[in-house]
Protein backbone atom coordinates (compact mmCIF):
# COMPACT_ATOMS: atom_id res chain seq x y z
CA UNK A 1 0.00 0.00 0.00
CA UNK A 2 0.98 3.74 -0.75
CA UNK A 3 1.49 6.65 1.04
CA UNK A 4 1.68 9.80 0.84
CA UNK A 5 3.23 12.02 3.80
CA UNK A 6 3.17 15.97 3.38
CA UNK A 7 5.10 17.43 6.24
CA UNK A 8 7.69 20.27 6.77
CA UNK A 9 9.54 19.23 9.50
CA UNK A 10 12.56 17.16 7.57
CA UNK A 11 13.15 15.42 10.36
CA UNK A 12 10.12 14.54 11.84
CA UNK A 13 9.18 13.35 8.11
CA UNK A 14 12.80 11.36 7.90
CA UNK A 15 11.66 9.69 10.93
CA UNK A 16 8.13 8.90 9.94
CA UNK A 17 9.00 7.90 6.48
CA UNK A 18 11.75 5.51 8.26
CA UNK A 19 9.48 3.55 10.49
CA UNK A 20 6.32 3.56 7.82
CA UNK A 21 8.33 1.79 5.81
CA UNK A 22 9.31 -0.94 8.31
CA UNK A 23 5.52 -1.06 8.36
CA UNK A 24 5.31 -2.46 5.11
CA UNK A 25 4.18 0.64 3.05
CA UNK A 26 5.57 2.25 0.33
CA UNK A 27 5.52 6.13 0.65
CA UNK A 28 6.26 9.39 -0.50
CA UNK A 29 7.28 12.92 0.98
CA UNK A 30 7.25 16.15 -0.02
CA UNK A 31 7.76 18.98 2.06
CA UNK A 32 5.10 22.11 1.27
CA UNK A 33 1.79 22.36 -0.35
CA UNK A 34 2.24 23.30 -3.60
CA UNK A 35 4.28 19.90 -4.06
CA UNK A 36 1.50 17.59 -2.58
CA UNK A 37 -1.21 19.25 -4.67
CA UNK A 38 1.22 18.68 -8.00
CA UNK A 39 1.57 14.60 -6.74
CA UNK A 40 -2.14 14.38 -5.85
CA UNK A 41 -3.17 15.21 -9.57
CA UNK A 42 -0.46 12.68 -11.18
CA UNK A 43 -0.13 9.71 -8.65
CA UNK A 44 -2.83 7.48 -6.70
CA UNK A 45 -2.25 6.94 -2.73
CA UNK A 46 -4.33 4.53 -0.40
CA UNK A 47 -3.95 7.19 2.32
CA UNK A 48 -2.62 10.72 2.64
CA UNK A 49 -1.36 11.95 5.91
CA UNK A 50 -1.02 15.76 5.50
CA UNK A 51 0.29 18.52 8.03
CA UNK A 52 -2.49 21.40 8.76
CA UNK A 53 0.11 24.17 8.48
CA UNK A 54 2.25 23.90 5.76
CA UNK A 55 4.26 26.67 3.83
CA UNK A 56 3.03 27.41 0.30
CA UNK A 57 -0.09 26.22 0.38
CA UNK A 58 -1.68 25.14 3.56
CA UNK A 59 -3.16 21.37 4.46
CA UNK A 60 -7.20 22.68 4.44
CA UNK A 61 -6.10 24.13 1.04
CA UNK A 62 -4.49 21.22 -0.10
CA UNK A 63 -7.38 18.80 1.24
CA UNK A 64 -10.47 21.37 -0.19
CA UNK A 65 -8.90 20.97 -3.91
CA UNK A 66 -8.34 17.02 -3.76
CA UNK A 67 -11.96 17.38 -2.81
CA UNK A 68 -13.30 19.78 -5.72
CA UNK A 69 -11.53 16.97 -7.83
CA UNK A 70 -13.41 14.56 -6.23
CA UNK A 71 -10.64 12.53 -5.23
CA UNK A 72 -11.92 10.73 -1.79
CA UNK A 73 -8.68 8.95 -1.01
CA UNK A 74 -8.65 8.66 2.72
CA UNK A 75 -6.98 11.63 4.57
CA UNK A 76 -5.41 11.96 8.19
CA UNK A 77 -4.12 15.62 9.14
CA UNK A 78 -1.87 15.75 11.60
CA UNK A 79 -2.41 19.14 14.07
CA UNK A 80 0.17 20.55 16.06
CA UNK A 81 -2.61 21.53 19.04
CA UNK A 82 -5.34 19.38 19.08
CA UNK A 83 -7.40 22.24 19.62
CA UNK A 84 -11.50 21.97 19.08
CA UNK A 85 -10.91 24.65 16.53
CA UNK A 86 -8.23 22.27 14.64
CA UNK A 87 -10.26 19.23 15.03
CA UNK A 88 -13.39 21.13 13.69
CA UNK A 89 -11.05 22.63 11.02
CA UNK A 90 -9.92 19.58 9.71
CA UNK A 91 -13.13 17.75 9.08
CA UNK A 92 -14.76 20.72 7.32
CA UNK A 93 -12.10 20.66 5.22
CA UNK A 94 -13.18 16.76 4.14
CA UNK A 95 -10.52 15.11 6.56
CA UNK A 96 -11.01 11.20 7.31
CA UNK A 97 -9.56 11.47 10.84
CA UNK A 98 -6.23 13.66 12.73
CA UNK A 99 -3.57 13.21 14.76
CA UNK A 100 -1.96 15.50 17.37
CA UNK A 101 1.44 15.75 17.03
CA UNK A 102 3.43 15.18 18.80
CA UNK A 103 2.26 11.11 17.81
CA UNK A 104 2.93 7.86 18.81
CA UNK A 105 3.92 6.20 15.04
CA UNK A 106 2.01 2.83 16.51
CA UNK A 107 -1.10 5.12 16.44
CA UNK A 108 -0.66 6.58 13.21
CA UNK A 109 -0.22 2.69 11.39
CA UNK A 110 -3.53 2.22 12.98
CA UNK A 111 -5.44 5.14 12.01
CA UNK A 112 -3.81 4.48 8.39
CA UNK A 113 -4.97 0.61 8.67
CA UNK A 114 -8.74 1.85 10.18
CA UNK A 115 -9.28 3.84 6.66
CA UNK A 116 -8.00 1.57 4.52
CA UNK A 117 -10.59 -1.00 6.36
CA UNK A 118 -13.15 1.48 5.78
CA UNK A 119 -12.32 2.74 2.33
CA UNK A 120 -12.46 -0.95 1.47
CA UNK A 121 -16.26 -1.37 2.54
CA UNK A 122 -15.49 -2.78 5.98
CA UNK A 123 -13.34 -5.61 4.26
CA UNK A 124 -12.80 -8.79 6.59
CA UNK A 125 -10.27 -8.80 9.20
CA UNK A 126 -9.04 -12.09 7.58
CA UNK A 127 -8.69 -12.54 3.70
CA UNK A 128 -8.42 -15.89 2.31
CA UNK A 129 -7.03 -17.39 -1.00
CA UNK A 130 -7.12 -21.29 -0.83
CA UNK A 131 -5.17 -21.77 2.55
CA UNK A 132 -3.33 -18.78 2.27
CA UNK A 133 -4.43 -15.82 4.89
CA UNK A 134 -4.03 -12.24 5.15
CA UNK A 135 -5.38 -10.63 8.26
CA UNK A 136 -5.56 -6.98 8.03
CA UNK A 137 -5.24 -5.67 11.35
CA UNK A 138 -1.89 -6.63 10.99
CA UNK A 139 -1.26 -7.28 7.57
CA UNK A 140 0.22 -10.49 7.99
CA UNK A 141 0.26 -13.30 5.90
CA UNK A 142 0.02 -16.89 7.22
CA UNK A 143 -0.14 -20.21 5.78
CA UNK A 144 -0.87 -23.05 7.72
CA UNK A 145 -0.80 -20.79 10.83
CA UNK A 146 2.95 -20.03 9.96
CA UNK A 147 3.85 -16.16 9.20
CA UNK A 148 5.14 -15.60 5.84
CA UNK A 149 8.50 -13.84 6.39
CA UNK A 150 8.72 -11.75 3.30
CA UNK A 151 10.70 -8.66 2.66
CA UNK A 152 9.08 -5.18 2.32
CA UNK A 153 8.56 -5.07 -1.55
CA UNK A 154 7.48 -8.84 -1.50
CA UNK A 155 4.81 -8.30 1.36
CA UNK A 156 3.30 -5.18 -0.88
CA UNK A 157 3.03 -7.08 -4.29
CA UNK A 158 0.89 -9.77 -2.41
CA UNK A 159 -1.03 -7.87 -0.32
CA UNK A 160 -2.15 -5.64 -3.28
CA UNK A 161 -2.96 -9.49 -5.36
CA UNK A 162 -4.70 -10.54 -2.49
CA UNK A 163 -6.52 -7.42 -2.04
CA UNK A 164 -7.67 -7.97 -5.69
CA UNK A 165 -7.90 -11.65 -5.45
CA UNK A 166 -9.45 -12.82 -8.66
CA UNK A 167 -8.65 -9.82 -10.76
CA UNK A 168 -5.83 -9.51 -13.01
CA UNK A 169 -3.25 -7.33 -11.61
CA UNK A 170 -1.25 -4.88 -14.57
CA UNK A 171 2.92 -4.41 -13.80
CA UNK A 172 2.02 -1.46 -14.13
CA UNK A 173 -0.12 -0.87 -11.05
CA UNK A 174 2.38 -3.42 -9.02
CA UNK A 175 5.62 -0.68 -10.05
CA UNK A 176 3.17 2.17 -8.56
CA UNK A 177 2.10 0.07 -5.55
CA UNK A 178 5.84 -0.68 -4.77
CA UNK A 179 7.85 2.22 -5.83
CA UNK A 180 8.21 5.48 -3.86
CA UNK A 181 10.04 8.61 -5.98
CA UNK A 182 13.00 7.79 -3.94
CA UNK A 183 12.98 4.62 -6.02
CA UNK A 184 14.23 3.86 -9.80
CA UNK A 185 11.35 1.71 -10.83
CA UNK A 186 11.60 -1.35 -12.36
CA UNK A 187 9.51 -3.95 -14.08
CA UNK A 188 11.93 -6.70 -13.99
CA UNK A 189 12.13 -6.10 -10.67
CA UNK A 190 8.53 -7.06 -10.08
CA UNK A 191 9.04 -9.83 -12.10
CA UNK A 192 11.70 -11.05 -9.05
CA UNK A 193 9.22 -10.53 -6.67
CA UNK A 194 6.63 -12.43 -8.75
CA UNK A 195 9.30 -15.60 -8.60
CA UNK A 196 10.12 -14.80 -4.94
CA UNK A 197 6.41 -14.92 -3.71
CA UNK A 198 5.56 -17.98 -6.07
CA UNK A 199 8.63 -20.03 -4.09
CA UNK A 200 7.09 -18.68 -0.61
CA UNK A 201 3.74 -20.16 -2.00
CA UNK A 202 5.15 -23.33 -3.61
CA UNK A 203 3.51 -25.45 -0.60
CA UNK A 204 0.09 -23.37 -0.74
CA UNK A 205 -2.64 -23.87 -2.72
CA UNK A 206 -2.85 -20.12 -3.72
CA UNK A 207 -0.91 -19.29 -6.87
CA UNK A 208 0.14 -16.32 -8.67
CA UNK A 209 -0.60 -16.92 -12.77
CA UNK A 210 0.99 -14.54 -15.22
CA UNK A 211 -1.37 -13.73 -18.19
CA UNK A 212 0.62 -12.62 -20.65
CA UNK A 213 0.88 -8.52 -21.72
CA UNK A 214 -2.29 -8.46 -18.77
CA UNK A 215 -0.46 -8.83 -15.46
CA UNK A 216 -0.62 -10.98 -12.75
CA UNK A 217 -3.66 -12.75 -11.20
CA UNK A 218 -3.90 -14.46 -7.43
CA UNK A 219 -6.19 -17.55 -7.25
CA UNK A 220 -6.41 -20.64 -5.59
CA UNK A 221 -5.82 -23.92 -6.96
CA UNK A 222 -8.09 -26.33 -8.12
CA UNK A 223 -7.71 -30.06 -7.24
Amino acid sequence: MKLLLVEDNSELAHWTVNLLRLANFAVDCVPNGECADTMLTTQHYDVVVLDLRLPRMDGKEVLARLRRRGDMVPVIMLTAHGSTDDKVDCFNAGADDYVVKPFDVRELVARIKALIRRQSGGMSSCLTCGDLQYISDTREFFHNDERLALRRREHTVLETLMLRQGKTVSKSVLMESVFSLDDEPSADAIDIYIHRLRKHLARSSAQIMTLRGLGYILRAKHF
